[in-house]
């Protein structure tokens, strides 16, 4: 290799390869640095189970080890030094962590790029944050608008919702992170109404996560088309960022009342103990689903002598307290979106006579979870219960 400039000898300290002579009979600081930054790179890779990649879209620590690597898979002491330690290959040319085009530009301004202040004569690095080229246009997509020039259609809708938000109606809700896009819902971001009027097929996006392109009206009468991650990532930075719940969702769990709330019941999940063969082979996702206005246990006490706990004794596996809710009509409704995996079973009760129990369901008790989540949040009505997966799926339709 040819002599390096005082360019790249600063660059090199910022990655921890110091340009200085050996010393007699152990490891230089230039070495023992070179070894101490290849040992954060190991250490990436055991966490990540990959090397680091450039990219706009990665981590700085990441491009900035990326960046290192380069650097020491270039030097040949560097290999040399290195080698006895490299038990994952890395110093090969050939897993290279991505393509970069660091040689495109000078040293100086890859770092500035990467985030990394070359340092005075401590020589202590320092990262400041920079928003990456996808964080930029993240905020690109929410901050660009066009004038709405359909608006007339939207805006009783938007005067609906503020109506039902000034009769208490409609409630607001924190957007947190589990909290969902959906398709006809409104939400409220840096201080403005929006609704998601349409939504495009969604797809995969570059990291696998699925993504989809949005048509999102504001209430000002400007309009967006930007993706859905965008606007979820918004949300949830933004300190005001709310999502308006449907008059019809409201709260229907709680895991403690609120002054003024009166109790409604109980859901409660059941597992059989019965010997019969069908229960016995599918006992591990075989679930009673039913609510209840009185005690759970008593509820259950001569389940071995009622066909429609199966004429056996029963364990309760979860149970969700609710508040000011028709029993009835939530009953119906989680039957409802369970029925694709209802159970179909005689029984026979005390007197010989056939009974078909309506209330065992082969769902898994993370799918009962999921389902009152989705009813907690409002979102239930987009969804429909696949038996083939065991889980919530998207409605198309």
């Amino acid at each position: 290799m040819g002599k390096f400039t005082e360019e790249d000898d600063a660059l090199l300290e910022e990655l921890g390869i110091e340009v200085e002579a050996k010393r007699e009979g152990s490891r230089t600081p230039r070495e023992e640095r070179m070894i101490a930054g290849f040992e954060e790179i190991q250490r990436f890779v055991e966490d990540h189970g990959r090397a680091p990649q450039h990219g706009d879209a990665r981590d700085i620590f990441e491009r900035l080890y990326a960046v290192r690597l380069d650097r020491l898979r270039e030097l040949d002491d560097a290999r040399t030094l290195l080698a006895p330690f490299d038990h994952q290959g890395l110093l090969s040319a050939g897993l290279q962590g991505g393509e970069t085009n660091a040689d495109d530009i000078e040293d100086d301004e890859l770092l500035s790029q990467l985030g990394v202040d070359l340092p005075d004569a401590t020589g202590i690095t320092v990262l400041r944050h920079v928003r990456t080229a996808a964080e930029k246009r993240e905020a690109e997509e929410i901050a660009n608008r066009d004038r709405c020039e359909d608006f007339d259609r939207f805006k009783p809708l938007f005067d609906r919702v503020q109506q039902d938000l000034a009769a208490g109606l409609r409630q607001t809700k924190r957007f947190e992170r589990k909290s969902e896009i959906t398709t006809g819902r409104f939400y409220i971001l840096g201080g403005q109404k929006a609704y998601v009027a349409a939504m495009e097929q969604p797809l995969a996006n570059e990291h696998g996560n699925i993504d989809a392109r949005l048509r999102v009206i504001f209430d000002n009468g400007t309009e967006s088309n930007l993706l859905m991650r965008s606007l979820q990532k918004a949300l949830q930075q933004d300190p005001t960022g709310r999502r308006i719940v449907d008059p019809a969702a409201g709260p229907l769990f709680s895991d403690q009342n609120e002054e003024g709330d009166e109790a409604s019941g109980t859901v409660y999940v059941l597992r059989s103990k019965s010997d019969h063969p069908v229960v016995a082979a599918h006992r591990g996702v075989l679930h009673k689903i039913g609510v209840t206005g009185g005690d759970v246990a008593r509820r259950i006490a001569n389940a071995r002598l009622d066909p429609t706990f199966l004429m056996a004794d029963v364990e309760v596996v979860a149970t969700y307290e609710l508040f000011n809710i028709n029993r009835t009509r939530l009953e119906n409704l989680i039957h409802r979106i369970f029925d694709p995996g209802r159970l179909d079973i005689e029984i026979k009760d005390r007197f010989g006579k056939p009974v078909v129990p309506r209330e065992w369901f082969l769902v898994p008790l993370f799918a009962v979870d999921e389902v009152v989540e989705k009813i907690k949040d409002g979102t239930i009505t987009s969804y429909v219960y696949d038996p083939k997966t065991a889980s919530l799926t998207l409605r198309t339709g």
